[in-house]
């Protein structure tokens, strides 16, 4: 019986040694998106400064429409980009975050069916000295 509670605080110990192994990867995964992301935001501005100097200088109407459609098929384009990277790195974070989890989850579920079996066993014993007849000395 013993065996039981130790092996019980054994898997806590390893599910609370997993957890905080998730959390660590899940912070640096969000560094890396807040990283990401000021980046991306300072490349934009630099972009947006790029394009209204070059509109300020434009001397027709069409040299502004194409500066305009420039801009914006290149925007667009760089905003697709950057979507693309920040879903790979929310995909990896939520990939290498789940790691420690499932090989902790997989070693409860075998210990728990370990002691699942003892149980039974010990249940059965127990059965069947309370039904076995009793003897007289």
């Amino acid at each position: 019986m013993i065996n039981m509670y130790d092996d019980a605080t054994k898997m806590t110990k390893d599910m609370m040694d997993s957890s905080l192994k998730s959390i660590a990867i899940m912070s640096k995964g969000f560094q890396q998106l807040a990283a990401e992301t000021q980046d991306y935001t300072k490349r934009a501005y630099e972009h947006q400064a790029s394009y209204f100097e070059n509109l300020m200088q434009a001397k027709s109407l069409d040299k502004s429409m194409e500066i305009q459609s420039e801009f914006a098929k290149s925007a667009y384009q760089e905003w697709v980009a950057q979507a693309t990277k920040l879903g790979e790195i929310y995909a990896d974070t939520a990939k290498e975050a789940y790691k420690p989890l499932e090989a902790s989850a997989s070693t409860v579920a075998e210990k728990s069916r370990n002691v699942a079996e003892k149980s039974v066993t010990v249940a059965e014993t127990a059965a069947e000295k309370a039904t076995a007849p009793k003897t007289a000395n």
